[in-house]
């Protein structure tokens, strides 16, 4: 039996559907992420697992108990907010100290299990400062500290990292899976970073309009997107308009002037399709040598990488490759491109990219 779950969660602002029939089973130990664009119904998720939005119907069970209508107070749950919520009077051990303190935990007890919350964050020689003398990555440590110093069954954070500078919510994104590991804290965090989302997370939820639209491993999510809405948002894709020129157990799939193969899934012909291709799945090769050339129209460096946009008999390419040192495609030249056929994924669910 899974440790969280939702079972056909829903919430409605008077005739407003923000979340619509949420079904999800969260096990023990898994870190998980609810990945949406703004106005998701990702948040609205959060909180109705934190208690601090009340569920329209559905249900919610936490270890087997039904939480769906239990106070914020008695879920017992660590909860890190966007903001951090730090108290700016409190020095760092009062802050991190707090919910013991509330919970009547003895003075003892209290001043160990800070100072090893603390540690874990690697901020054990800051207990003795106040808010305003941290950076914004020491702030987060200790809003993580405080949440895990009460060791809580499930921790939830909300967009944690979304005030840091992008190198240090990078370094920081990483720091938060190696704590998550240490403690084997269950995890469950909003965010509408996709690359966050695939780093350090077990598994990823894709919200869309109040849906929950695919729940997978990061890297099946990337993969295998199951519709064009994820194809775009989870990384970036070239989505090309195709139709099924032969159906069946050896399917043909025609794109432009090319003929690809497609896998059998329940196509026929003349159904119209749309192909998601990665960037990086494009391997530039001697024009004439791959699957079709393209005009290399502009070019961005990226430090580790050169992005391409190319002109073909396909419509325009995205290609993006590695920075090896040598010498990259100019504008006007013509490039040949080739990819594995086992990378052109089929979106049945919309036609058009």
């Amino acid at each position: 039996m899974a440790f969280l779950r939702l079972e056909q969660v829903s919430k409605f602002y008077g005739d407003l559907c923000v979340v619509s029939e949420m079904s999800l089973e969260v096990e023990q130990g898994e870190f998980l992420s609810l990945l949406g664009p703004s106005g998701c119904g990702k948040t609205t998720t959060l909180q109705m697992i934190a208690g601090f939005a009340e569920v329209t119907s559905g249900r919610i069970t936490l270890d087997g108990r039904d939480i769906t209508h239990a106070k914020p107070n008695t879920r017992g749950l660590g909860i890190v907010f966007q903001s951090y919520a730090l108290f700016p009077h409190m020095t760092v051990s009062e802050n991190v100290a707090f919910g013991l303190t509330m919970r009547r935990v003895e003075r003892s007890e209290r001043d160990k299990r800070t100072r090893e919350a603390l540690a874990l964050v690697k901020l054990d020689k800051y207990g003795d400062r106040y808010p305003r003398e941290l950076s914004g990555g020491q702030r987060q440590r200790v809003a993580l500290a405080r949440a895990l110093v009460i060791r809580p069954p499930v921790l939830l954070l909300d967009e944690p990292l979304s005030n840091l500078d992008a190198q240090l919510r990078e370094e920081m994104q990483f720091e938060l899976s190696n704590i998550q590991r240490r403690t084997g804290t269950t995890t469950i965090m909003v965010t509408h970073d996709q690359a966050e989302a695939l780093s350090i997370s077990d598994r990823v939820v894709v919200m869309q309009d109040g849906r929950a639209t695919q729940i997978d491993a990061p890297y099946r999510m990337y993969e295998h997107p199951r519709t064009h809405f994820i194809s775009r948002f989870v990384g970036k894709t070239n989505m090309l308009a195709a139709t099924v020129s032969q159906g069946g157990s050896d399917s043909r799939i025609q794109v432009g002037p090319l003929t690809v193969p497609a896998d059998d899934v329940g196509l026929r012909a003349g159904d119209p399709v749309c192909l998601s291709l990665r960037p990086e799945k494009l391997l530039p090769v001697a024009a004439g040598q791959g699957k079709l050339d393209g005009r290399v129209t502009t070019r961005y460096f990226l430090g580790s990488q050169w992005q391409y946009e190319l002109d073909t008999p396909v419509g325009p390419l995205l290609m993006v490759t590695p920075n090896d040192g040598g010498a990259p495609h100019a504008p006007g030249d013509m490039v040949g491109l080739d990819w594995a056929d086992n990378t052109l994924r089929i979106l049945t669910d919309e036609a058009q990219p």
